[in-house]
């Protein structure tokens, strides 16, 4: 498991060899789950699910739903 922390600003261009990036450098993600690569989730993008996702209001409940998409892929091996 690889966890990623790119900051303020987000610099997804590391992603980009793996697919997950559309044509704009935004990720292809449904509610913060990669639609690219199964296990990978991101956390504090703008309107991943809501208005406050990338705030620090929103961005716990965002963590949450990775957590536990990391976990059930651990639990599936």
């Amino acid at each position: 498991m690889i966890i990623l922390a790119t900051g303020y600003l987000p610099d997804l261009d590391f992603l980009a060899s793996l697919g997950t990036l559309d044509r704009t450098g935004r990720p292809l993600h449904r509610g913060g789950a990669s639609l690219a690569h199964p296990r990978l989730a991101h956390v504090g993008l703008e309107w991943q699910r809501s208005l406050s996702s990338a705030s620090l209001c929103g961005v716990g409940r965002g963590a949450r739903r990775a957590v536990r998409r990391i976990a059930r892929g651990l639990r599936s091996r």
